[in-house]
């Protein structure tokens, strides 16, 4: 049912149910498990090698993720991508990265100009390799430093609940021609910005940055309009 991919095994030290999640979830999200595809809790508890409780669980908090719907009798289905959720996601997105972009500029902390180095340097690397699943996790850590840098964890934990939806359409976009370079640019902009202290040209290339995903939505949902709702 879950294609190959980063998939990593259940830990059996730890709790099976948050483990699942993050499989599902990050199967949904790379389409490993596409839209509207019905999931058998049964097969799913075979596959991870768990019993079935912990796999219902993970479907539930999946289904309050807005990425299964499971219907009575019929059973559980991988939500389409619903547009309108996208478009508020990427609008929480920007309003808090902006924010703290600009403070990450304005801090003067030069201790993150490592990290982002070494984060733009792995990102070339797994674009080089066409590894879309890697790209997306360092693209996350990128953004996730610029928070963290500025002690502003519970903004980035925000951002995660709400943009389920948003990474899907992000994984989406990766093989488009041309487009893991140009976020790599963008990317590199912005440290650029942050570390040479200017919080408005470092929100200025934040925000083109994350509108970026507009384009290719348009672009997505006329090419293939049964990923959507």
């Amino acid at each position: 049912m879950i294609r190959p991919g980063r998939v990593a095994a259940i830990d059996p030290r730890h709790p099976a149910g948050p483990q699942i999640h993050e499989v599902l979830r990050r199967s949904i999200i790379t389409m490993r498990l596409r839209p509207r595809q019905k999931v058998s809790e049964a097969e799913l508890a075979l596959e991870l090698g768990v019993s079935r409780t912990p796999v219902r669980e993970a479907l539930i908090k999946l289904a309050e993720d807005r990425l299964v719907e499971i219907l009575p009798q019929r059973g559980s289905f991988i939500t389409p991508i619903r547009l309108h959720e996208v478009l508020e996601a990427r609008f929480i997105r920007e309003a808090l990265e902006i924010a703290v972009v600009r403070d990450a500029a304005a801090s003067g902390r030069a201790a993150i100009l490592g990290q982002l180095e070494s984060l733009l340097q792995a990102q070339r690397a797994a674009a080089r390799d066409k590894d879309l699943e890697r790209f997306l996790d360092l693209d996350e850590a990128f953004h996730h430093t610029l928070s963290e840098s500025i002690d502003k964890q519970r903004s980035w934990r925000l951002i995660q609940t709400v943009k389920h939806q948003l990474d899907r359409v992000r994984y989406l976009s990766l093989p488009e021609p041309g487009n893991l370079a140009l976020l790599i640019r963008q990317h590199a902009a912005i440290a650029e910005a942050v570390l040479a202290g200017k919080p408005d040209k470092a929100e200025t290339l934040m925000r083109a940055h994350l509108r970026e995903v507009l384009r290719f939505i348009e672009e997505k949902h006329a090419k293939e309009p049964d990923l959507f709702e």
